[in-house]
């Protein structure tokens, strides 16, 4: 039953919680404890209700902002005398309660403040601070005013003053006119003996440079950029497709150049509609320059301007406008990025030029048509992957020879397959016809490599040919975070965890604002056992995207990995209530399986036949991975065989996320027979 309604919601989390987890988890585990026992009684005594743990943060609502307000102070105040600090953000908005939970943008916006909060502090909207402007007891000020992610108009942030709290923003001390400050000017005497000491290093490493020489010229710093999302400057906001399409081609182009680290789409996207400064988003992303610009586009008339920033300074290296006709687009790009060479003294040599400018094609209809179909394919749901593949499909009738069409048309399918979103009859022939057809329009290009890698790991099981596939992808694109994941997941398979965790670090630094990125990392982090870093990923994860399930099931993971299997069956359901599906409700089996409760494993399996990915008969997997945990192994064995035979890509992981933890399997003799199927090397 659903209700919506107007409510305060409050997030409280723990400051540091990340670090603690590394240095002491029993001390981490116990200051959880703690932060529950203090928080839940003072929510209850001022009317709240208990939502829900979001990792190491509690969710609440109340029915009244002053409730809320008061009940956020008497939870600092108390908690002043601990170890650990929180920090806390409430927004009054219309939010939707359902099952238990409750949804809607007033919970976004209530877990941003949070995360915009101070440590120690309460953090507040502009509705709330409204709503309590006639409690005299309750003193606020203004602190800042930001746009937050996900969120449109910009928020209007107050702190609460309460006993302990102290301002955000301090005033300056006034100002006479002849500019000094009014403070007690006889407290000179130390500046001078300050500035005295100051002379005297100078005159200490003058002597020390004339007598010893310069010091030696430090490396020349690494060449990186970002691509932000050109703004859309068209009337018409449809035409977002295509500013942010050909801010993508840039990031594309530029991807290719050797020696020139390029941030990921996602990351740089992440950015989007954000008013940050230049120089704060540079050292966020980790690059030395930034692009940024805007279209405006009337008819087939063009007005770009493209802008190069030094993060170092924040000053333009680079600006440019271009009025043109709809039919230069390509020129424009490749002036925009010959620019950007110079302008980083970034040389080519000429079969570098030829594949870093080389064209997929020379339709502009065909070229629109593909970059509509890019900006759904990058929003990653069901039925935008379906959108997507209706405008690679058109671009690819204006022009059949548009190889990358065809390798987004193929990825599009692999994804709507490997989710479970559309059955295998109905996906997979079309996913590896694309795949082929774009290797065989064009193999000079990392995106027909990849379609084909992606084929060949998780449809035919096949390492050792989709290994082959992204070395040839990354010599052609050294900055595509997507085929460092897959290298990655390829060496974890194979055993090689120190090459593997190389891999996830190349991909991270490329692309660390993507949510999926990260999660695909934390697959492989998993596989590895390292556990240190599935906790890192966990925690980044549920930071940049609080409602994404994955970061929940990470942080079940890290749990798992510590046989901590009460905590880890905490956080799987976290994420089984953001994301309801056989993958998640598998996780739970498993782990009661292994704590040897198997009436709690089997409701879990009955659970799991009534999804609507059971009926694609395609998720034999996780079937049998819950059978695994509970020891009953003839049956997951059965499970495991169907798996291969549909090409399930589940299976790959089967020894690196199930046998291991699995005595008994680990001595059946079928198990190894069952990883020679896979290609899988022995135990």
């Amino acid at each position: 039953m659903s209700n919506r309604q107007l409510a305060a919601i409050m997030f409280t989390d723990i400051v540091g919680y990340t670090a603690l987890m590394g240095d002491d988890d029993q001390k981490a585990f116990g200051i959880l404890k703690e932060n529950r026992e203090l928080q839940k009684p003072i929510i209850e005594q001022f009317n709240g209700r208990w939502i829900k743990e979001l990792g190491d943060g509690v969710m609440a609502s109340f029915d009244t902002v002053a409730d809320a307000v008061y009940a956020a102070i008497k939870i600092q105040e108390s908690n002043a005398t601990k170890e650990f600090q929180l920090r806390i953000g409430i927004h009054l908005g219309d939010v939707l309660f359902e099952n238990d939970d409750v949804f809607g943008d007033g919970v976004n916006i209530a877990a941003r403040i949070q995360s915009a909060a101070s440590p120690g502090s309460i953090f507040i909207s502009e509705a709330v601070n409204h709503s309590i402007s006639n409690k005299k007891d309750i003193k606020t000020q203004f602190v800042k005013e930001e746009i937050l992610k996900n969120v449109s108009q910009p928020v209007r942030m107050y702190q609460v003053m309460f006993i302990g709290s102290s301002p955000i923003v301090q005033t300056p001390p006034t100002r006479m006119a002849s500019g000094r400050t009014s403070s007690n000017l006889r407290n000179h005497k130390p500046l001078i003996a300050i500035a005295s000491s100051i002379l005297l290093l100078a005159i200490v490493a003058f002597f020390l440079y004339t007598k010893l020489g310069a010091p030696t010229k430090p490396p020349e710093p690494e060449k990186s950029i970002a691509v932000l999302p050109f703004v859309n400057m068209s009337d018409d906001a449809e035409q977002e497709y295509f500013s942010d399409g050909l801010s993508e081609e840039l990031l594309n182009l530029l991807a290719k150049t050797p020696k020139l680290k390029v941030i990921g789409r996602t990351s740089s996207f992440a950015f989007k509609g954000k008013n940050e400064d230049m120089r704060e988003i540079g050292k966020k992303l980790g690059v030395a320059y930034l692009l940024e610009g805007s279209v405006r586009r009337s008819g087939d008339i063009l007005r770009i301007t493209a802008q190069l920033i030094n993060v170092a300074d924040g000053y333009h290296i680079y600006s440019e406008k271009f009025d043109r006709k709809l039919e230069d687009i390509f020129a424009i790009q490749d002036e925009i990025s010959q620019a950007i060479l110079d302008a980083i003294k970034i040389e080519l040599f000429a079969s570098e030029k030829e594949a870093v400018f080389k064209r997929y094609t020379d339709n502009v209809e065909a070229y629109q048509l593909y970059l509509q179909g890019r900006f759904y394919y990058n929003k990653f749901s069901p039925d935008d992957f379906i959108k997507a593949i209706e405008y690679f499909e058109a671009a690819i009738a204006v022009d059949s020879t548009y190889a990358i069409a065809y390798a987004g048309k193929s990825f599009c399918y692999m994804n709507l397959w490997s989710w479970n979103w559309l059955p295998p009859e109905k996906s997979l022939p079309q996913a590896l016809k694309a795949a082929q057809q774009a290797l065989q329009l064009d193999g000079e290009i990392a995106e027909s490599h990849l379609a084909v890698g992606r084929v060949k790991l998780h449809y035919e099981l096949n390492i050792g040919e989709a290994l082959v596939e992204y070395k040839k992808a990354i010599a052609i694109n050294p900055n595509s975070a997507e085929c460092h994941v897959q290298l990655s997941f390829c060496a974890v398979l194979m055993g090689n965890n120190e090459e593997a965790m190389k891999q996830v670090k190349i991909a991270e630094n490329l692309d660390p604002f993507s949510p999926l990125n990260l999660a695909y990392l934390e697959v492989t982090a998993f596989s590895a056992r390292d556990s240190d870093k599935v906790l890192a990923l966990a925690k980044r994860l549920i930071d940049l995207e609080p409602n994404f399930f994955f970061g929940y099931e990470a942080m079940g993971d890290y749990f798992f990995l510590l046989k901590n299997y009460k905590e880890a069956i905490h956080e799987y359901e976290l994420a089984l209530a953001l994301n309801y599906s056989t993958y998640n409700l598998s996780a739970l089996g498993i782990t009661y399986g292994l704590m040897g409760e198997k009436l709690k494993a089997r409701e879990i399996i009955e659970k799991m036949k009534k999804t609507p990915e059971a009926e694609f008969e395609g998720d034999n997997t996780n079937f049998g991975n819950v059978y695994a945990g509970m020891g009953e192994l003839d049956t997951a064995f059965q499970y495991y065989d169907k798996a291969i035979e549909s090409h399930e890509s589940f299976m790959l992981w089967i020894k690196t996320a199930v046998i291991v933890y699995i005595p008994e399997l680990k001595k059946d003799p079928r198990t190894n027979k069952l990883l020679e199927k896979i290609g899988v090397p022995p135990l």
